[in-house]
């Protein structure tokens, strides 16, 4: 990962860089894009926040309330800048930190995921000053729980949690990273052996 000489000042968020990946703050100007990509229920089924259909309208209010009140978004883009999907760190209302992240459907597979968190995880111990983080991903999901695991998250246990999409609870397998094991090389190899 490398943090980028930019930083959008207007929200005071870096630009990241990874092998394949840039990771900036949103804009307006994004809202089409970003519209398109989250307009898929099996993306909205897997959040708690996005609501299916996703409109145009939920992309500009995302955008809007984005990197506001202990919550830092990034989007992920590709070559060229081509927005493939969302990351962030929310440090909200004294809970713990939690990772989330999204893709468009069609760039699933491709080791993005991982690649976006392992961006995140860094910034957040890095440059944030987090001491442990949290995530979640839904039971269902064994993708989701897979890109976890590999960045050294261990699983905490099962809750039940609302998704709007679904407007109904459903299972997620919780899971935890600390600093320790982040900032231990002997814990990532053996993390990434595991998978």
């Amino acid at each position: 990962m490398t943090l980028l000489d930019g930083i959008d000042t207007k929200r005071n968020v870096p630009l990241i860089e990874t092998g394949r990946l840039a990771l900036r703050a949103p804009r307006l100007e994004d809202a089409e894009a970003v519209a398109m990509l989250a307009n898929d229920r099996r993306i909205a089924e897997n959040t708690l926040r996005i609501p299916h259909p996703y409109s145009l309208a939920d992309a500009r209010t995302f955008i809007t309330a984005a990197n506001a009140g202990g919550e830092t978004v990034f989007l992920i883009t590709a070559e060229g800048g081509r927005i493939i999907g969302a990351c962030g760190v929310d440090k909200r209302d004294g809970a713990e930190p939690e990772l989330g992240y999204w893709l468009g459907v069609r760039h699933w597979g491709k080791g993005y995921a991982t690649e976006a968190a392992r961006a995140i995880i860094d910034h957040a111990f890095g440059d944030l000053g987090c001491d442990v983080l949290v995530a979640g991903a839904r039971v269902s999901n064994p993708a989701s729980r897979r890109v976890l695991q590999k960045c050294g998250f261990q699983w905490t246990g099962v809750g039940l949690y609302r998704f709007r999409a679904l407007a109904s609870s459903a299972p997620v397998d919780r899971f935890r990273l600390d600093r320790s094991r982040w900032a231990s090389p002997r814990n990532w190899s053996k993390a990434t052996k595991e998978i």
